[in-house]
């Protein structure tokens, strides 16, 4: 079995270690499994056809850290 390491905000970590009855590792692996096999289900032409496969709510967010927010500020 192959080890990734992942960044999350330390915010969310706090959280979760509220919930210490939950193998967060078992979590995501199964989460990365099930996207892998969706994403396998989606043949090259349908891919093709595609511009987006993202969840709407994640592509909404603002991807822009705050230190980005404070020097885009004056385009606004």
């Amino acid at each position: 079995m192959t080890n990734i390491t992942l960044s999350i905000d330390d915010d969310v970590y706090k959280k979760m270690k509220k919930f210490s009855e939950i193998k967060w590792s078992e979590f995501v692996r199964k989460v990365i499994k099930q996207r892998v096999e969706e994403m396998e289900k989606i043949s090259m032409s349908d891919w093709e056809e595609t511009k987006f496969l993202a969840d709407e709510k994640l592509l909404a967010e603002s991807w822009l850290s705050k230190e980005d927010e404070k020097a885009f500020a004056y385009l606004q």
